[in-house]
């Protein structure tokens, strides 16, 4: 059985999660250009997410 792939997407907030390759992406999330495993895919978010908060609360509180 092929392990399923998996798309980094982001959020017009830049909020990141993971969907799978296979289905189409929900309205409001783009494909955040890495693609992998379930594993290499949160891996991958925990380097470049690293400000939790959505952008709309980062700009305000600059």
């Amino acid at each position: 059985m092929a392990e399923t792939r998996f798309l980094v997407v982001r959020n017009d907030e830049e909020q990141y999660s993971i969907w799978s390759a296979e289905r189409d992406l929900p309205a409001g999330w783009h494909e955040a250009g890495f693609a992998g495993t379930r594993e290499e895919c949160l891996a991958h978010i925990d380097t470049v997410w690293t400000d939790m908060r959505p952008r709309s609360v980062r700009e305000a509180a600059s």
